[in-house]
This record gives C-alpha cells, sequence and structure tokens, in this order.
C-alpha cells in the first residue's frame, strides 16, 4: 500500500442558543474532511473559533511528519488513520484572524467540501460568505440576507448537488441557498414548517439524495428531500422529543455489518436525535415513515442533550453515537448489531456544559468541544476504554 498525507479539518461550530453561556467558549466544532496527498502522512488539524463576538480565528495544528516508508504495513498505515500515533507536536502555529464583517454574535463557523470557503451565522440574521486560502489572506464573497432571527446554522451540501448552503434561524425557517454564478447567491426554497426556533439541520450521506433532516424548539423534526423536477417531499417526525429538539445527525449510509457480509445492502436511513427532554432517539425510514428503532429512548444524562453525533462504520456490524449535554457529560452509546440494545457508556464528566461533537471520517477519533473553551480528541483502545490523545486549547 502506497503510503499518503491525511488532512483532517476541524471546524468548530459556535453556537449561542438559549440556555448557553455568552463569552469566549467554543460552543462546537466539526471533522468535516479528510483528504490524501503524496508523500508522508499527517493529520492537519484546521480550527475556526471565535476569538471576538464577529471575529473568526483559523489555526493550523500540524503535528510531526510520520515519514512512513513506501513499503509500510497495513498495520502501521492502520494505527496511524486510527489515532494511535496522531498528535506528537502540540507547538502552536500561526493564526489567521478573519474579519467576517457581522454586526453581532457568530453562532456557526462551517467550510464547504474543499476548505475553501468558510459560511458563518450570526445574530444579524445575515449569512458571510468568505474565501480563506493558504497563505492567510480572506475575501468577503457575499451577504446572505433573508431571515429575521438569529442565524443558529449553516451547512454545505454536497458539491456532487452543486454549490448548496442551507441555513436555520431562530425564525422558525430553514432557508436553501444555490450559487449560480460565481458568488451570487439566491434562495432556492424556504421551508416554514416549523412554528418555532429552528435549532439544528444536517444533510445526510449524499448516497440518500439531497436531503436535509431539520430539528426544531417545536418538538418535532423535518426531512426534506429534492425530487428531480425541483420540488421538496417532506416528511417529519411528530413530536420527536416534546420540549424541543437540539441536534440531528445521520447514520452512515452503508449498512451495519456490509463489509463483513453480514449487512444489506441497501442504503441505511436512520436518524439520531437529542433534546430538552435529556434523551437521545434513534429513528428510522420504514415505508415512507419515520419510526422510533430504539427502545426505550437512551437516557443517561441530567440536562439538556446539546449534540449527537453518529460515528462512520466503515460497513463493520458496531454502530455508535456520542451524544453531549449540558450536564458536562458525553456519552458513548454503541449496539454490537440490529436489533440488540443501545448501550451507555460516560466518556467522562467535563465538569462543564459540552456544545458539540464530531468523529473523523473512520470513525476512531473523537473531539469535544466543552464550555472551558478546550477541544479534546479522544480515541478508543484496544480494551474499549476511551482515551484522550490531546487537548487543543
Amino acid at each position: 500500500m502506497a503510503t499518503g498525507r491525511e488532512v483532517v479539518t476541524m471546524v468548530l461550530r459556535l453556537r449561542r442558543r438559549g440556555g448557553c453561556r455568552s463569552g469566549r467558549n467554543v460552543y462546537g466544532l466539526h471533522l468535516f474532511h479528510v483528504s490524501f496527498h503524496a508523500s508522508g502522512l499527517s493529520h492537519l488539524l484546521h480550527l475556526a473559533q471565535r476569538t471576538e463576538a464577529t471575529r473568526v480565528r483559523l489555526t493550523d495544528l500540524s503535528p510531526a511528519e510520520l515519514c512512513l516508508p513506501h513499503n509500510a504495513t497495513g498495520e502501521e498505515l492502520r494505527q496511524v488513520i486510527s489515532g494511535i500515533t496522531v498528535i506528537k507536536n502540540k507547538g502552536k502555529m500561526p493564526a489567521q484572524k478573519i474579519e467576517t464583517g457581522h454586526n453581532d454574535t457568530v453562532h456557526d463557523v462551517s467550510m464547504d467540501y474543499y476548505g475553501k470557503r468558510v459560511a458563518t451565522g450570526s445574530s444579524d440574521t445575515t449569512i458571510k460568505i468568505i474565501g480563506v486560502s493558504n497563505n492567510s489572506t480572506s475575501q468577503h464573497l457575499a451577504t446572505l440576507t433573508g431571515h429575521q432571527g438569529p442565524v443558529w446554522q449553516v451547512a454545505w451540501a454536497h458539491p456532487k448537488f452543486g454549490s448548496i448552503l442551507a441555513s436555520c434561524s431562530y425564525d422558525g425557517r430553514v432557508i436553501i441557498w444555490k450559487e449560480g454564478n460565481q458568488n451570487e447567491w439566491t434562495q432556492a426554497h424556504v421551508f416554514t414548517e416549523h412554528k418555532s426556533s429552528v435549532n439544528s439541520i444536517a444533510w445526510a450521506p449524499h448516497e440518500l439524495g439531497l436531503c436535509l433532516a431539520c430539528g426544531s424548539s417545536d418538538g418535532n423534526i423535518s426531512v426534506f428531500t429534492a425530487r428531480s423536477d425541483g420540488g421538496w417531499d417532506t416528511t417529519r417526525i411528530d413530536q420527536a422529543h416534546p420540549l424541543g429538539v437540539t441536534s440531528v445527525s445521520w447514520a452512515p449510509s452503508m449498512a451495519p455489518g456490509a463489509l463483513v457480509g453480514s449487512g444489506i445492502l441497501d442504503p441505511v436511513q436512520k436518524l439520531a436525535s437529542g433534546g430538552c427532554d435529556n434523551t437521545v432517539k434513534v429513528w428510522k425510514l420504514y415505508n415512507g415513515n419515520w419510526k422510533m428503532d430504539c427502545f426505550p429512548a437512551l437516557q443517561m444524562h441530567a440536562d439538556w442533550v446539546r449534540d449527537v453525533a453518529w460515528a462512520p462504520n466503515l460497513g463493520l456490524p458496531k454502530s455508535t453515537i456520542a451524544s453531549a449535554s449540558q450536564d458536562g457529560t458525553v456519552v458513548i452509546w454503541t449496539v454490537a448489531k440490529e436489533g440488540d440494545q443501545w448501550e451507555g457508556k460516560v466518556l467522562k464528566d467535563f465538569k462543564t456544559p459540552v456544545w458539540r461533537v464530531s468523529w473523523s471520517l473512520t470513525g476512531n477519533l473523537l473531539a469535544v468541544a466543552a464550555g472551558d473553551n478546550n477541544v479534546t480528541l479522544w480515541k478508543e483502545a484496544v480494551d474499549g476504554e476511551w482515551q484522550q490523545v490531546t487537548t487543543v486549547d
């Protein structure tokens, strides 16, 4: 097997919704892209975090090169990719500060698939598109207006569908933005199904088509799927969390066990959700209707579930979900095979609200953003215990 460079890009999502603390906390993060390049294998972390209310800082944390030989064994590569030897050098790298141009607090930062553009959402009701480059320069590309309340989250669709961005807001609306000519954005569709703040949006794996899940304070989850004629189909999970939905996350499209021959080959359509009822729930699409796929609901948190993240499984039988809570804990939920009961294990009590959790694309590295303004990286050891790899201050 030839060597390469694995580049993991991490974006810290900055959210401050009801009940969240203000200040310089890291409200969330996203390990969003892995790509391979020639010469040596290393991990490169790009961090985007708020340094002031309207400013974003991009920081490169570049651990030591591993410089594996061209005849590196599969086990050597596996150990590197699994995070066993990641983060040897925690030296500080130059930071790039980006003036977003927002007039109020930035709640979310999201990089596109190629890491060339940043989208930000703010309490000033606007979305900014900013171009970033390797030479520490940035350029304001566009300002998107259309929301009538704080923009909580923005999410880029897979580029196979074109240049598309989704946003959700306190105003209860979800807007799909589409780029026509370069840097010219229009509202392709506005969804007004929700009657309260829409707190979380997530694009489905691209194998499932252009499909967006949305969680709202009205307790409902909506799933919008684009049709070939340009319209959208809508399915709903009514009262998924009666006190309010805080987060949604899609399961991998590859069925559990598909890699080892024990799973089906058809794409899987499952969702995990977290809510103000302190629970995590799993949903599956059956014959066009969403049904709860875990009984009972997953309950180990003592306060609001702030985020859920379904781990990539690469076709292996085990499924894993991480949940972060206002109570300061992160719980790792696993199920050995389809139909079994989910089991939860507390990763750590951080003693401060945990805003966001995110997996690397291999599913072996978990990033946690907590209210102490630290990001910690975790990996699972061979004995099933979780170990902290590093802290990104």
